[in-house]
């Protein structure tokens, strides 16, 4: 299952059933976990936490030093989770010391030649398209979908169960259960289609739509918006979950329509 041809560091843990294919280099205090699948010419530098049962296609670089001049050579990770899939030409940096890892979680999609810079946090369930470049200290939430050839800037939080269309220049926070997409980045509905394929109800979804009419189609500031929400509607984990992300927003959520 470990091609002859791999190099592998004796201080590397590796899982049961694990297969390596040739010319792989797998550097010292890597953990790969059971069940997982390295193709050819991959790099893991040391660092690295590898879940279980994971696909690392041909010429991904996990866990190289970030690129970011404040970086002093600290120990940091990364960690990604079980079942997750890392197409071709994918890198993914190591930490810094603001956060000292990078994770992505489990059952993730990312797909070929995505970066993903230092101290970001990738959820579950997320789905990076092709050519993603993705900023250091970027928070990605479970079930967001970021489409092809996006860039996105350091610092943004893209929230749950949100879709960005591809092609998009992401320099604003993207709040829960919406779709992004025009130039600047804008409001473009709630993600209904990617919520009922998840098993929201549709009075659920209709409630998040109320949400966002307040948000962004009311002409309301952001301030007045909220406490209009929290008046007017009844507190739900959906109606919370994007009350908080609004105000713990630290760059400002994207446009709507008429901003």
């Amino acid at each position: 299952m470990i091609s002859k041809l791999a190099h592998i560091e004796e201080s590397a843990v590796i899982g049961e059933n694990v297969t390596i294919d040739p010319f792989t280099c797998i550097h010292e205090n890597v953990e790969i976990g059971e069940g997982t699948w390295i193709g050819s010419n991959v790099t893991i530098y040391p660092g690295a936490k590898i879940g279980k049962n994971c696909k690392i296609f041909p010429g991904a670089v996990i866990c190289a030093i970030p690129q970011d001049l404040k970086f002093q050579g600290e120990d940091s990770t990364v960690e990604i989770g079980d079942n997750t899939t890392i197409r071709e030409c994918v890198t993914i940096s190591r930490g810094t010391l603001d956060k000292r890892t990078t994770k992505v979680g489990s059952n993730c999609l990312i797909m070929a030649y995505v970066h993903i810079a230092h101290d970001c946090f990738v959820g579950d369930n997320v789905i990076i398209a092709n050519s993603v470049q993705v900023a250091g200290h970027v928070t990605i939430d479970d079930w967001a979908i970021v489409g092809g050839s996006s860039a996105i800037h350091q610092f943004v939080k893209i929230g749950m169960h949100s879709m960005i269309s591809g092609g998009s220049l992401v320099r604003k926070d993207v709040p829960p259960f919406t779709k992004a997409a025009r130039e600047p980045l804008s409001y473009a509905g709630v993600n209904s289609l990617g919520l009922r394929r998840r098993g929201f109800s549709s009075e659920a979804i209709s409630h998040i739509q109320e949400v966002y009419r307040y948000l962004f189609l009311n002409s309301l500031n952001n301030s007045r918006a909220l406490e209009e929400i929290e008046i007017n509607l009844p507190a739900t984990k959906e109606r919370d979950e994007i009350v908080n992300f609004i105000r713990t927003s630290e760059r400002g959520v994207m446009k709507g329509y008429f901003n």
